[in-house]
């Protein structure tokens, strides 16, 4: 052979490639989303007959239909990974992974989140809400205070009035009980 000729770059194929570990581990995601089917179908079976004339069809209908989708989307998608199917790589987002972590964001985050879990029985849902809506924005970069407090408060009173009304599940009303 003299130095002119070429040789083709000989194909390693699936395995030397990762083509495999990667069919395992997407086979892995269909047996976890069947098992959790049958899982979540077995509990709706479980559950007692708890019938109304405001609920004639009861608890069960809704897991059981949960569950049939999960079994449905596992076969699915075991069927395009043996297909030869293949998820998008990620293209990531557009962040210096490089930069340091933005401890004070992280901090203000925890302590907006950890004052509404002390807040929220003492002072109601509204005002922790609108704390913790406040506190959210602000640690995230808002410094239209005025103009965010207003959209806190505004979102605590939606979602009071959302989950009482739409949801039927009241929120603590605290300190407000008798005036909301």
């Amino acid at each position: 052979m003299s130095q002119t000729d070429t040789v083709a770059p000989r194909d390693p194929g699936p395995a030397a490639s990762g083509a495999g570990r990667g069919d395992r581990a997407q086979y892995g995601v269909c047996a976890f989303l069947a098992i959790v089917g049958v899982l979540v179908i077995v509990d709706a079976a479980r559950t007692g007959q708890a019938t109304s004339s405001n609920d004639p069809i009861g608890p069960r209908p809704v897991p059981i239909i949960l569950g049939v989708l999960l079994m449905v989307v596992a076969a699915v998608y075991a069927i395009d990974v043996a297909r030869g199917g293949t998820g998008a790589p990620e293209e990531g987002e557009d962040v210096d992974l490089g930069s340091k972590i933005d401890w004070r964001t992280v901090l203000l985050l925890i302590a907006a989140f950890a004052l509404n879990a002390v807040l929220i029985e003492p002072l109601g849902w509204v005002i922790s809400g609108t704390l913790l809506f406040w506190g959210a924005a602000f640690a995230l970069g808002a410094r239209r205070h005025l103009l965010t407090l207003v959209i806190a408060v505004t979102l605590a009173l939606i979602t009071f009035y959302g989950f009482a009304i739409g949801l039927g599940v009241n929120l603590p009303a605290g300190i407000l009980q008798g005036i909301l």
